[in-house]
């Protein structure tokens, strides 16, 4: 099989990702890349992994998970949880992800806490915030997020160690992006300093359509999934 479309993808997604990030003086190297591999195949997955290097996947459904665990090349690979989890499904993937990026409740966060002490692991966690305040989204709302976050660090969640945030932004322009992602980088520093904690905090912000945007705005992590996969180089991703 050719691949040559995610070589392609791939060295023109770190080229942009290096360029925003010097536009603004900030370092490269603090860009995790992880590719959001909801539309993609097993043996695409395994080839950027393996043969690209890329270190970092995140999946949006349980069931899809469960299906393709056993044929992904797991040798080094970290695997993350980025889509809506129903408190049902936690006990599927509590031993198969790295981390759940979409911690979005109290309810969520007792079956996290229960499922993680059954398997005997301290699981990682985002809380992910609703940015745009979209009532189709899932995600803490901004003015709650420091409220939560106090309760998530608690003594109530021994089993859940709080990483940083995630968000995903309403679909706009490159201007109204900046925004959405420089406010909520500063509610996030605050939080993060205000709970006195000493490990650097994950930054999960930007996607396909404004993974440029975010690196420039200070995100430590961005999901891309069509940006990598897509088969025909569109104009703009």
């Amino acid at each position: 099989m050719d691949y040559t479309y995610i070589d392609r993808n791939l060295a023109r997604v770190q080229a942009e990702l290096k360029e925003a990030c010097e536009s603004e003086g900030l370092d490269p190297a603090g860009v995790t890349l992880m590719a959001a591999i909801k539309s993609a195949d097993v043996e695409e997955i395994n080839y950027l992994h393996k043969v690209l290097g890329v270190t970092h996947v995140g999946e949006n459904r349980v069931q899809q998970l469960l299906e393709r665990y056993d044929k992904l090349d797991r040798e080094g690979l970290s695997i993350h949880f980025i889509g809506t989890l129903q408190t049902n499904k936690v006990k599927y993937i509590i031993d198969k992800v790295d981390m759940i990026q979409s911690l979005d409740s109290e309810k969520l966060a007792r079956e996290i806490e229960k499922q993680a002490a059954k398997a005997g692991r301290v699981m990682d966690v985002l809380i992910e915030i609703n940015s745009g305040s979209e009532i189709s989204k899932s995600g803490i709302e901004p003015a709650d997020t420091e409220a939560f976050a106090r309760r998530v660090v608690g003594r109530d969640y021994p089993h859940i160690r709080l990483r940083g945030f995630m968000t995903m932004a309403p679909k706009s322009t490159e201007e109204a992006y900046r925004v959405i992602f420089g406010n909520t980088r500063e509610l996030c520093k605050g939080i993060w300093e205000g709970l006195g904690m000493t490990e650097p905090m994950v930054l999960s912000m930007g996607m396909s359509e404004s993974y440029k945007p975010a690196a420039a705005c200070g995100s430590t992590m961005v999901r891309v999934g069509r940006g990598l996969f897509v088969k025909d180089i569109p104009e703009t991703v």
